[in-house]
């Protein structure tokens, strides 16, 4: 009896030092995009912004781009659930399980929620060379030029590519769409004039719209984005398409069966970080909003994904746009 309590004090005190010592090695944090794009961006801000939450971690960014985000997702869902690598996916969390009918990993089953980062507008762009210069006059363009616009997204899954299914439908104008693996060379075809438009996100846009290389003609959420750059830009819904919003949104995920004490302090340093006035002043700068709702904590954080699951599903499914 006496042997078998001190195993018991030795696993407990094994236990609770290892919890105090985590993390004691650097912590990945995985990007399902290439380098440079707009969740690419939100994450070092993160991880910069986690470090003093975290103790003084090193939390290091690691992308892992292809097939829509899901070939980075499904890295972590398969990795040690020890606390020392995480996800930080945006809206394709929610949205991949339409999509792919292969997914090697289950969204809702396969990973432990952390809590919500933020929530970021789109913004309708288009390449320096093109004619219009507002809203009305690229409307005008698009129904001039049926069947030789090209529409660029971030791949299959992506938030430029649901923001332009949407966008598409809203105008009932067929668009080549033009995919890329990741934003970052999305956003550099359209500053070279290979691609006519393209939806992408705030974090993306504002610095190539305020530097003039790219022009601006909408935003995607119901109000306007009130940043020094895109206020004066109006939304989609008020140019004419009532009901157009898509938001984007970024969170931080674990692999399932990480332990319940280190997600506690991740969850802990994550409501941290979103109140550090560097991180909020960068966010707001690029028109995302830092998130202080319920959504910060993990339940709530599962639950407002699987509600995003049932909405662009049915979108998804009414524009049959499918995956292998």
């Amino acid at each position: 009896m006496k042997k078998v309590l001190a195993t018991l004090a030795t696993l407990t005190l094994a236990a609770t030092s290892a919890l105090a010592a985590y993390p004691d090695k650097p912590i990945t944090i995985v990007v399902p995009f290439a380098a440079g794009g707009p969740t690419d961006k939100v994450a070092r801000d993160f991880a910069e912004a986690m470090r003093k939450p975290m103790g003084g971690a090193t939390l290091v960014v690691e992308n892992v781009g292809g097939a829509g985000g899901t070939l980075g997702a499904g890295k972590v869902a398969k990795a040690a659930p020890d606390g020392y690598t995480l996800l930080l996916f945006h809206i394709g969390m929610a949205t991949t399980p339409t999509m792919y009918r292969k997914l090697n990993y289950k969204v809702l089953d396969d990973f432990e929620y952390l809590g919500l980062i933020n929530d970021v507008p789109m913004t309708l762009v288009g390449r320096k060379t093109l004619p219009a210069n507002t809203y009305p006059e690229l409307a005008k363009w698009l129904q001039e030029n049926k069947g030789k616009i090209n529409l660029a997204n971030a791949g299959q899954g992506s938030a430029s590519h649901l923001c332009g299914l949407m966008f598409q439908a809203a105008v009932q104008i067929d668009m080549t769409t033009v995919p890329y693996k990741g934003t970052a060379p999305a956003m550099n075809d359209l500053l070279g004039g290979q691609v006519d438009i393209m939806c992408d996100q705030t974090t993306n846009t504002t610095g190539q719209i305020a530097g003039g290389a790219i022009k601006a003609y909408a935003v995607s959420t119901t109000k306007r984005v009130n940043t020094p750059v895109l206020a004066k830009l109006p939304t989609l819904d008020e140019s004419g398409m009532k009901g157009f919003n898509v938001s984007i949104f970024h969170g931080l995920y674990a692999p399932k069966g990480t332990p319940a004490d280190v997600l506690a302090k991740l969850n802990a340093a994550l409501k941290e970080a979103l109140k550090d006035p560097e991180f909020i002043k960068r966010q707001e700068g690029l028109g995302a909003v830092v998130v202080t709702d319920s959504r910060l904590n993990p339940a709530e954080h599962k639950k407002f994904v699987a509600s995003e699951i049932d909405k662009w599903g049915a979108v998804i499914k009414a524009a049959g746009q499918y995956a292998d």
